[in-house]
């Protein structure tokens, strides 16, 4: 666990952080329609995927990589072991130079989240958590306590840039119930231990590509909420293109209630 934290740390120290609010002309592209990506991103995959593989060798899944050759996204399906990277996460925060960005790996071993790591660089914070034995952010245990009693005075976030316009008006009517929706922050490696630290006390996510997801719902489950699917079977990572739709909440109790007031059964 300590190792793959160090190698997320150094690989961001060496090539990420150097480039915070230094980016060079042409060290920033489109690698998809509306997707973009910088130099810092490619550069700190290879360096992660180079390092955890000399740790355990099985195959990585780098968002980068799998950008480039989608195929490789299989594995996490057909390998007994995984690791799944995101070098750089909250890339369009980076890119305008907001702080909220971070640095995130995971373990995956028969389709599901063993392990997980998401380093905050701006803030040189380290959150873990191992399937079975905690979450912890720079060494201290992390236990998240229950969402207060009344809605109305829960903080959330509905993520609705993939929503159908029909579900989006839904979802942000129903959201009036609650005390505070916000638009989040652009970055999972953020907003997951936003929640198990308190800060929010629920996200509604859409599109769910395993890299961003993966490391942030087995923290939040060791913390002790509920990262699930709105059918409520627990989050497990799929390739891109897999099943949509994500509540991840403080507390068991919350993500019912959540569920309940935003979509119902």
């Amino acid at each position: 666990m300590d190792r793959v934290a160090e190698i997320l740390a150094e690989a961001s120290a060496e090539v990420v952080e150097p480039r915070f609010r230094a980016l060079a002309a042409g060290e920033v592209m489109e690698k998809a329609p509306g997707e973009v990506v910088t130099i810092a991103d490619r550069e700190a995959e290879v360096i992660i995927e180079r390092r955890l593989r000399e740790l355990l060798p099985v195959p990585v899944v780098g968002e980068e990589a799998v950008a480039a050759d989608p195929g490789l996204a299989r594995a996490l399906h057909s390998e007994p072991a995984v690791w799944l990277v995101d070098p750089v996460d909250g890339t369009a925060n980076f890119i305008a130079g907001r702080p909220e960005y971070a640095v995130m790996a995971s373990l995956v071993r028969s389709g599901e989240t063993v392990a997980a790591w998401i380093w905050q660089p701006e803030t040189a914070t380290s959150y873990t958590a191992e399937l079975g034995s905690g979450a912890w952010r720079n060494g201290h245990r992390l236990t998240r306590t229950p969402a207060p009693g009344d809605p109305a005075d829960w903080r959330g976030s509905v993520k609705s840039r993939f929503l159908s316009p029909d579900r989006r008006r839904t979802l942000e009517a129903n959201a009036a119930a609650f005390g505070e929706i916000s638009e989040g922050r652009h970055a999972a490696g953020i907003e997951y231990p936003d929640i198990a630290e308190g800060a929010l006390d629920f996200i509604l996510y859409w599109r769910t590509l395993p890299w961003d997801h993966a490391p942030g719902s087995l923290l939040i489950n060791e913390a002790g909420g509920l990262s699930a699917r709105l059918d409520g079977s627990r989050y497990r990572p799929e390739a891109p293109g897999g099943q949509d739709g994500l509540l991840v909440a403080a507390d068991p109790e919350a993500w019912e209630r959540t569920r309940d007031i935003l979509i119902g059964r």
